[in-house]
């Protein structure tokens, strides 16, 4: 028995009546090619919030976090969307979501195959599920601390220990063997995000729990005190900081370290090497501070950076940053425990009876969450994407071995099925050839400002849940500013701070960053936690209320305005801003000599 296909729709993509509030179909700077009329009815937004730079290749097949979208939302029940597809775009990452309509028809990519995104064949599915949905979400937010100490993070700790393991013994592997390793991490990435997709909807069932309980029982949202709330003084992160820390005591403390640490990380990692009491420390301390905390780079969802498990140069700079201030990690995190103990009781205060026992009830659930938000970055965002990171580049050292490519990393420029032909037969394609081709096709992307959405924006499109970690519906309805020196963003961390500016797009330019710099960036991971111990102030291309930076700045109590899509275009390092975190607002009050 065939079933019927059903045409793909065109311009009733978009819901009749429905006002459309903005469309952008490409120009002469920045064309875009649909792959349909469906396409061009989407909202497609720019994915600076997890890859700022041109993709490549390998990771838009097989390491993008969209690949396993469809099982949140399948098994959540949304109403709202059902498939979440990503499009290449002049190099960059495109990504919108799919509505739950039965008569949808769009091509998206996985693993270098096409499909078709997956909506409900159920006319009423969207009407229906929500109900599924309200009453299991509160389920994950009260169980799912629990479920993630006791089985998945010793689940994910196992897969990690199985890949590190296998690439210790790359050298011994056969390719045909590293190949099967490839596929084994793949599948452990899509169980891994899998698994990210319950956290987050946990996550946001408690959120949404400690709103709701703080809008009835005192009349309105604290957003300053919800922030507080969801800070963290127990988790990977500060366990990273405080490794950190204790090197740095051990250096400062003892001359011959001392003595290292004057130049940047090639400097120190030279000088280190040139004495035993050097590669002691080296062996002893930072080799594993590798194995357990170096498993990211500086852009933690792209395959092409290196990780600190691969550099310890990043390591050492920051080692020599953290003597240079002479950072005090338990002051820091005693001040993180206590603002946190302040605000649990600044949220109780003046509440009676059934309302202080449901607002105790709601924060200690969301008490219970906060962690998560750093630990799943270590074990998902950074930790699943750098093993497969590894994994590849162990297979790139066997191809250039055999003569089939010309350095390790010349994998990430090929597609995943073109790996495999490649791994298989060495005569299958020009795999150089190919590689240089994209190379320079990158580089050329780097040239282009890319676009912060593309397509048809109506009010649905805009109310997608999850836009809002990208700063929407905010950044789509702010006017331009016609005064070039006052840039207006969102409020990430209360507060105002003036001081110098500090661009910095890439790890090279972290060791340039000092105390009381103001950091101006596209976006911030884990990995740039280090440079919060020094900055003043931070603005952000990118970003919401609940993204990594305005989370982050809270949890260091510095003013952050995040979202502003123009900071590090409108911005110069040296210019002296101020940050007013509270407002949304930054100034240029000074411009830097000569700019």
């Amino acid at each position: 028995m065939t079933e019927e296909r059903v045409p793909e729709r065109q311009a009733e993509t978009i819901p009749p009546g429905e006002e459309v509030l903005g469309q952008f179909l490409g120009d002469e700077a920045f064309p875009v090619t649909w792959a349909s009329e469906v396409e061009k009815q989407l909202f497609w937004v720019y994915d600076d919030l997890h890859i700022p730079h041109p993709v490549s290749p390998m990771f838009f097949d097989i390491g993008g976090w969209w690949l396993s979208c469809d099982h949140m939302f399948r098994r959540f029940g949304t109403p709202f969307a059902v498939d979440w597809l990503a499009k290449n775009v002049n190099g960059y990452v495109y990504t919108t979501a799919i509505p739950a309509d039965p008569d949808l028809r769009v091509e998206g990519t996985e693993y270098s195959s096409r499909y078709g995104a997956r909506v409900p064949r159920d006319r009423d599915y969207a009407a229906t599920i929500g109900s599924y949905l309200d009453l299991t979400l509160p389920v994950y937010g009260e169980h799912f601390a629990d479920w993630w100490r006791d089985r998945l993070r010793p689940e994910m700790e196992r897969n990690f220990a199985y890949l590190e393991d296998r690439l210790d013994d790359a050298d011994d592997l056969s390719l045909a063997e590293l190949a099967t390793v490839l596929e084994d991490a793949i599948d452990i990435h899509d169980r891994h995000w899998k698994i990210h997709w319950m956290l987050n909807f946990a996550q946001l069932s408690a959120t949404l729990n400690l709103r709701a309980v703080m809008e009835r029982t005192r009349g309105s949202i604290d957003e300053a005190l919800l922030g507080r709330l969801q800070n963290s003084a127990s988790d990977r992160n500060w366990d990273s900081i405080e490794a950190l820390w204790r090197m740095k005591n051990e250096v400062r403390d003892d001359p011959a370290l001392r003595a290292a640490v004057g130049d940047d990380g090639a400097g120190v990692a030279a000088a280190l090497r040139s004495s035993d009491r050097g590669r002691r420390f080296i062996r002893e301390r930072i080799e594993p501070y590798q194995r357990e905390f170096g498993w990211h780079a500086v852009w933690s969802h792209e395959f092409i950076y290196p990780t600190r498990r691969e550099q310890m140069e990043p390591i050492l700079d920051l080692i020599r940053g953290y003597v240079e201030s002479d950072y005090d990690f338990p002051l820091a995190i005693e001040a993180m425990r206590k603002d946190i103990a302040a605000a649990a009781e600044e949220i109780l205060a003046g509440l009676s009876g059934e309302a202080l026992e449901e607002m105790r009830a709601a924060n200690a659930v969301n008490l219970r969450m906060a962690p998560l938000t750093p630990d799943h970055h270590f074990y998902i965002d950074q930790g699943a994407n750098a093993h497969v990171r590894l994994v590849l580049i162990a297979i790139g050292r066997k191809l250039v071995e055999g003569g089939r490519l010309a350095q390790p990393d010349d994998v990430m420029f090929l597609r995943y099925n073109e790996l495999r032909a490649l791994i298989g037969d060495a005569a299958s394609l020009g795999a150089r050839e190919i590689v240089a081709t994209r190379r320079a096709e990158r580089e050329a992307s780097m040239r282009i400002r890319p676009r912060d959405w593309l397509g048809t924006v109506t009010p649905t499109q805009l109310a997608f849940p999850y836009l809002a970690n990208w700063g929407y519906p905010e950044r789509f309805h702010r006017a331009a500013s016609v005064d070039d020196r006052r840039i207006t963003g969102i409020a990430g961390s209360p507060g105002q701070v003036e001081g110098v500016a500090r661009v910095v797009q890439t790890i090279d330019e972290f060791d340039g960053v000092r105390d009381g710099d103001i950091l101006v960036c596209q976006m911030t991971n884990p990995a740039w936690v280090v440079l919060f111990t020094r900055i003043a102030g931070l603005v952000t291309d990118t970003g919401g209320t609940t993204s990594h930076p305005a989370v982050l700045s809270r949890e260091f109590g510095i003013p952050a305005v995040i979202g502003t899509s123009v900071a590090t275009h409108r911005i110069a390092t040296g210019d002296l801003i101020r940050v007013d975190g509270s407002a949304g607002v930054v100034e240029i009050l000074q411009r830097a000599a000569g700019a």
